[in-house]
């Protein structure tokens, strides 16, 4: 077996977990039944050791296509020979409708008598144990782990399946409007009901299918892009647990920033950044239920912001902050990109910026949402009041380096953000409000301008000392702590653009002259950070740059509108995938420059 790009990859979930399937119709990757369960599929790190699901047509000569049913998480695989034409239909009943835990592949024969192959080659515990298989029936298969997971699967089936060498076969055949299902499901105590097995796929089916359409149909953005907006959207809602409303920053593992590189990093947890600007982007289209669920996490399950201890940077979607790094040594990594990581060693290190864009969520969300407790502002207010003695120091930064601590741009600035959204919420909600929360705040606006500008370069550099600009300090005019037209953001922008910008793509940052990460590597370009430049265009005026760059990068996402964390030097995706960041830049961005279209249109208007 081979690897297929990363970019070759579409995604279906649950709202517990999700499942990411090829063009070839192979499922490559699945950890079940949640975002950070050992993986039962996962061909995708190692082709051969890491366990598929795939399904084929017998065909000497195939074309694939895959698309997703309009405004829905429900994808198609369409195969087109001259032998005739077969589909797969890919999607899991959503958590909010049932409750499974269940994976369902519905075979379709559109054109044709068609033979198909099936294969179910589970690989439990990331590849580490073994199992057995019991056959319950001519269509019903018992998967159970030997390993401590002690996962147990059924895969039941409409036509007769095989038991070959641990593993399951069906093949079969199937004549124009012919189908065949397949529903792989995780059964637990609560978990274990019989089904009609016909019925449950076709309503579940129907059903599902309609739950996504109504959910994108809440939508409040009607603007340019339409489409890719809402792929966008549905992809964070994937991302979202329903169970916890923790948000994880990517639903896969170790997919690596550089292919035989180092940069490999298990995403399946929940960042405080990267969340709080997911529901940035749930609150601009409209979705408050989700942010709400978001901030009872943080509320209630997240146990760090008690004010018993320093809020963390990331955790599990139930709350656990110890996400210990382990590399999995019997697993190649894509393309041989070793080692392959599961947990995060980052879980344990200093980022201040966290603290900012916890409170701007918060912010926005009191503002734009249901107003905060009392209770949580008191949680809060114990977490502020450490920022306001703690701000002046070396941190991680947000590109979790680990070469060494140093005063990032970017982590000043978020904590500005953080004493300044906690002085507007305290005079919003007349919340009585610590005045040396005002006074710090403007010290450190006064230190970004004299610690951080540096007068040869005419920008803002990375950190103090530092010879080159950092892509983070785009977030400058977007949360307004600039002015998108002021001199120095203008001049800063233009230092951006000159050692930072590659056509329309944005690399973070100069390894050669930055912080060091602690790792060799080669990097590509960072999606997100092409969003922020095109916003920080947008807003100054730039209107039509910003757009052509826009259009230009959307034209670098997969054949579905998914996109990963970084792009290589031929357009290839790299890093975890999908990634929420990405999709929620994209959304911003697109946000911004349509409402600046519009106003440019309207000002146009004389009467």
């Amino acid at each position: 077996m081979s690897y297929q790009p990363i970019e070759n990859y579409g995604v279906i979930g649950d709202l517990n977990t999700v499942a990411l399937v090829g063009l070839n119709g192979s499922i490559d990757f699945m950890c079940f039944p949640n975002f950070d369960s050992p993986s039962i599929f996962a061909a995708l790190l190692d082709a051969e050791k890491g366990g598929s699901f795939w399904i084929r047509p017998e065909f000497t000569q195939v074309k694939t296509k895959q698309l997703y049913l309009p405004d829905t998480n429900v994808l198609l695989t369409r195969f087109l020979s001259p032998d005739g034409v077969g589909e797969v239909t890919d999607f899991m009943p959503v958590e909010e409708l049932y409750n499974g835990k269940e994976l369902i592949r519905r075979v379709t024969t559109v054109r044709g008598e068609v033979k198909y192959t099936m294969h179910c080659q589970p690989r439990f515990n990331y590849g580490r144990s073994g199992h057995t298989v019991e056959a319950k029936s001519e269509t019903v298969v018992i998967f159970t782990s030997d390993g401590p997971d002690k996962t147990v699967l059924k895969l039941m089936s409409s036509v007769p399946l095989q038991i070959r060498n641990g593993d399951v076969v069906a093949e079969f055949s199937l004549s124009p409007n012919q189908t065949a299902d397949f529903l792989l499901e995780h059964i637990d105590q609560n978990h274990n009901q019989q089904k009609d097995f016909e019925n449950f796929i076709t309503e579940s089916l129907f059903r599902t299918v309609n739950y996504w359409k109504n959910w994108i149909a809440q939508s409040t953005y009607k603007g340019r892009w339409l489409e890719i907006v809402n792929r966008s959207a549905l992809v964070l809602k994937l991302l979202t647990s329903y169970k916890y409303g923790s948000i994880i920053a990517a639903p896969t593992f170790s997919l690596p920033e550089s292919i035989r590189g180092k940069r490999n990093w298990d995403y399946r947890y929940t960042w405080i950044r990267d969340a709080s600007f997911t529901v940035y982007a749930f609150i601009r289209l409209g979705y408050t239920k989700e942010a709400s669920a978001f901030m009872n996490w943080i509320e209630k399950i997240c146990p760090d912001v008690k004010g018993q201890n320093r809020l963390g940077i990331m955790y599990s979607i139930d709350g656990n902050r110890q996400l210990e790094e382990t590399i999995l040594e019997n697993l190649e990594g894509y393309q041989q990109s070793a080692p392959v990581r599961i947990g995060n060693n980052a879980y344990s290190q200093l980022q201040l910026d966290i603290y900012g864009e916890l409170m701007d969520s918060v912010y926005l969300y009191n503002k734009y949402g249901d107003p905060i407790s009392y209770d949580f502002w008191k949680n809060l207010e114990e977490q502020i009041n450490w920022l306001s003695q703690n701000w002046n120091q070396p941190d991680e930064g947000i590109w979790e380096v680990r070469g060494g601590q140093k005063n990032f741009l970017y982590s000043r600035l978020l904590c500005w953000v953080a004493l300044d959204r906690a002085v507007k919420i305290a005079e919003m909600r007349s919340f009585p409000l610590n005045e040396n929360w005002r006074k710090e705040r403007d010290r450190i606006f006064d230190s970004i301008f004299t610690d951080f500008w540096n007068p040869e370069k005419a920008a803002f550099m990375q950190f103090p000392g530092s010879t080159t600009v950092d892509a983070s300090s785009l977030l400058m005019p977007l949360i307004r702590f600039i002015s998108p037209k002021d001199p120095r953001w203008l001049s800063t922008l233009k230092r951006i653009e000159s050692e930072l910008v590659s056509d329309s793509l944005v690399y973070r940052y100069n390894p050669e002259v930055a912080a060091s990460d602690g790792l060799i590597s080669r990097e590509g370009t960072f999606s997100m950070c092409t969003f922020w430049y095109v916003e920080c265009l947008s807003r100054a005026g730039e209107l039509e740059k910003a757009r052509f760059y826009f259009e230009k990068m959307l034209g670098y996402a997969n054949h579905l509108g998914l996109y990963a964390e970084q792009l290589g030097f031929q357009g290839e995706h790299l890093g975890n995938f999908p990634q929420a960041f990405t999709h929620m830049g994209l959304i911003s961005a697109a946000y911004s420059l349509d409402r600046k279209l519009n106003d440019s249109r309207n000002k146009d208007i004389h009467y």
